[in-house]
Order: structure tokens, then sequence, then C-alpha cells
């Protein structure tokens, strides 16, 4: 085996941009989420080691001398993060002109050819899911043999492999957590609607929806999903309680798991059967949902100790819905929520402004809808049109936008990239900053914030420091304006 080390390289300031993160960005409140589609091919390569540095607080200084020792680096890429990338693959060859550099990610899959052109210090990228991808470069196979790659000959010409067939048996693929354990802390991740420290991974692959803006699903994961049988998810679960007792929280990071509703059902019943959501048991689960899973999967979910729903709502207005081909109806969103409310499941609600479609008109019918479906907490981006996704493919046939990469500030903070003729790309900047105060800033809102804080001490000192890095992210967006 080729010494390998996984990297998801130094970035800006508090940049989430891992292999695990869907909108690569700088956050209103502190967040990191875990390097997942790095870590699983760490766990098949013997001897490998994961660093995630933007997480982690590393700069190159701090890591540089892990590639003196080393053959292989398998190094995590995004759109916004491609040019700060593919500086850090240059020093890594300054240093060790003999290592090998392969680039993973969605944006890499997408542009294969423009990404090797862009920089020569890499040598290769691998496409589609890159798990044995990965396996077969550290065992040293032929370039020329492995599927899913494409590559620079030795004359300098790009090589592009034939694909690399999904992985259909999700059973086949080892456990991340033990890599978390084994190199990285758990305590630098945060959520800013997560129970801390907190654990996510996947227990499947792709996503049956096809929202026009959604990077993963169009690109790597697939529409068809995937996952793991209920015995193996509980082996991970038993692994995390055995072996990383402080974790408070473990989040099932598939795309949709409560759109499987026979699997997440079986799963909850075999959580419970572990304590989960019974009395004195205090480690709880969350999932991402689509906001029309039944009350009475719900019921079952929340009996097995589920706690937290991360839910994408995205518009408030149906014909936007209809446009993004989310395949969701507002009023089937709305009996939803008050379900989940009933129950005592807390969601965090996902909104995008900038949707085809979108007015003045439409954004306010959001932010009251955001208002009267009442998330626990929630997050506003901007729609961002990454290149592989139909929203990008749409908004450049439209001139939207002029097709570049540039999706962040150089400080890590989202810019508005879509303009319309009736509504620019700065007043849908703007109205991000208005739907986070006419949402928080409400007496309903502050009284349950408020609540929280005085009951507990351990939150009443979270909630100060998010309240510090949400009024800086403010600031932020302003001089970025």
């Amino acid at each position: 085996m080729k010494r390998t080390l996984f990297l998801q390289a130094p970035s800006f300031d508090g940049y989430d941009g891992g292999a695990g993160a869907r909108y690569q960005m700088k956050r209103e409140v502190k967040s990191f989420w875990y390097p997942t589609w790095l870590a699983q091919p760490a766990a098949m390569v013997e001897g490998s080691k994961l660093i995630d540095a933007p997480a982690h607080d590393q700069s190159w200084d701090d890591i540089a001398h892990e590639f003196d020792d080393r053959d292989l680096v398998i190094l995590h890429t995004s759109t916004p993060s491609f040019g700060q990338d593919i500086r850090t693959a240059e020093l890594i060859k300054q240093r060790n002109p003999n290592i090998q550099i392969a680039m993973v990610g969605a944006k890499v899959m997408v542009e294969d050819e423009k990404s090797l052109q862009a920089c020569q210090a890499v040598d290769l990228v691998c496409r589609e899911e890159y798990d044995y991808t990965c396996v077969d470069l550290a065992k040293g196979l032929p370039l020329a043999e492995i599927d899913g790659i494409t590559w620079r000959a030795a004359d300098g010409s790009i090589v592009r492999n034939k694909d690399r067939k999904m992985v259909e048996n999700m059973d086949d693929l080892p456990m991340v957590s033990p890599i978390y354990k084994r190199d990285l802390n758990p305590v630098k991740y945060f959520g800013g609607y997560q129970r801390h420290p907190y654990v996510s991974f996947y227990t499947g692959r792709g996503c049956k929806s096809r929202c026009t803006f959604c990077l993963w699903p169009q690109t790597i994961g697939g529409h068809n999903y995937r996952y793991r049988s209920v015995p193996k998810v509980i082996e991970e679960v038993k692994y995390i309680l055995e072996n990383m007792p402080e974790v408070k929280e473990i989040f099932f990071d598939d795309d949709t798991l409560a759109d499987a509703h026979a699997h997440v059902v079986e799963l909850s019943r075999e959580l419970r059967k572990l304590g989960f959501g019974t009395k004195g048991f205090d480690i709880t689960w969350g999932c991402n949902a689509k906001a029309n899973v039944p009350y009475d999967v719900l019921k079952e979910m929340k009996a097995g100790g589920c706690r937290v729903l991360l839910v994408g709502y995205e518009s408030g207005n149906q014909k936007i819905l209809h446009n993004i081909k989310k395949g969701l109806r507002v009023d089937v969103a709305r009996q939803f929520t008050k379900d989940a409310h009933s129950l005592g499941l807390t969601i965090h609600g996902t909104f995008i402004l900038g949707l085809p479609g979108e007015t003045l008109e439409t954004i306010e019918e959001t932010i009251k809808y955001a208002i009267e479906l009442n998330p626990y907490t929630i997050q506003v981006s901007l729609a961002a049109p990454y290149p592989g996704t139909f929203l990008y493919k749409q908004a450049v046939e439209n001139n939207w936008f002029d097709g570049s990469d540039h999706l962040l500030t150089d400080g890590g903070n989202q810019i508005a990239q879509l303009s319309y003729p009736h509504l620019s790309s700065a007043v849908i900047f703007d109205k991000v900053e208005e739907f986070y105060k006419r949402y928080y800033f409400r007496p309903r809102k502050i009284a349950q914030i408020v609540g929280e804080m005085v009951r507990d001490w351990d939150m009443m000192k979270r909630r100060l420091r998010e309240g510090v890095e949400f009024f800086d992210f403010l600031r932020r967006r302003k001089e970025a304006a």
C-alpha cells in the first residue's frame, strides 16, 4: 500500500468545505460537518491518515511535515475552495516532488479536464463514487487500469478512463467512526441545531428527489437511494456508544433518510432497543427529512430517540417549488411541521432566496411562511449555481449569471450569483439579512432562546457564543456587499 494521506486543505477561517458540507461556505454560526466522503476511503486504505485542517484550525505550516513521508495525497476540493486547494497542491509538490496528488469531489468530477489543466501539480482526479478508486490508487495499480479517473499521461496529454460503477451494496463499506476517533477531534465539529459534541455519518447514498440546485445527487451520489442494512447501522451506533462516550447526538446524514419509511421505522425500533428514546438515556439522534414524512413514521422516529430533523423547505411559494422540481406541496409541508411539533421533534429549517421565479413578493411570502412554521432554527442561503447542476445550466442559458466559479467572497461568505431582470442580485443578497432579523428578532423567538439559556448553563455559553458569531456574520455580509 502507498503511504496515503486524505486531506481537507487549510482554507478560510471558519470555512466548512468538507466532504459532507452541502453548502461550502462560512455560516451564520460556527458549523463544521464531518468529512465523511474522505473518511470512508480512509477506512479502506491500511495505514492511511485523515486531516481535516479547517475544522482543526490548521494552517499549511501546521501540516507541511505530513507530506514528507507520503506517497499519495487524496485532496478533497469544491467549487468555492478550488483556487485555495490547488495552491495547497502546489505547496505539497514543492515540498515532496515525488508525491502523487489526486483530487476528489463534485467539482473535479464535473470539470475533470479543466481542473487538471488549471494545476500541473495535480496528477489525476477521481470521478463518480471514489471509495474503491482510492483503494486502487493506494495499491499502486497502473493508472490506465483504474476506472473512474482522469489523469495526466507522461507526455502531458489528459486521459479519461471509463466510469466507475456505483457502489450497490452499502454494507460492503466499512464504518467511518473509527477513523473519526483515530484522526479527528469530535469537539471541533459544531452544528447550530445539534447537541455538542455530535457525530454524523451516512447510512446510505443517493436521493430520489430531483431538486435542480442540489449538488451531490446530480453528480456523485445519484438519484437511487442505496442504504446499509439496519444491523450494519446499529453496529456503527454501538461503536460510537462504546468508544466515543463524549458524543451526545448522532446525525444520520443521508440526503433524506426518512424517504425510506419502512427502513427508518425499523432503524428507529432497533435504536430504541439500545436505549434511545427511553428514560435516562441521554443520547439522541437526528436526520435530514423531506417535509412530507407521514405522522405514523415520525411517531416511530420520535419513540426511537429522534430529536432533530433538518428540513429543506426552500421556499413558501408553490410555483418556485415546482420550478426547482422539489416535489413538495406547501400544504403538505405545513401539516408535516404541525405533526413534528406535536410529537416534540425539533426542526432546523433551511430556506433559499434567489431561486428561479423569485420576486420581492415571493421573498415576502417565504419569510412569512417561515415565521408561521416556526422551526427551532433556520438557515437562509443564497441560490448557488454549482457546476453539474440543472440550476447551473439553466442560469447560464438564461444569462442569470456569467458562469463563473466565484461563489464566495475572499473571506468565505456567500455571494448572490443569480440576477434577474426584475430582481437584482444585490436585492436578493440584502433580503437574507432581513429574513434572519425578522425571524429571530421576534418576542416569541427571543423568549424561547432566553428561556433555554436560563435553564441550561452550557446552553447559555453556547448561545452567547453563537450570538457573537451571528452578529459578526451580519457585519461580514455588509462588508461583502
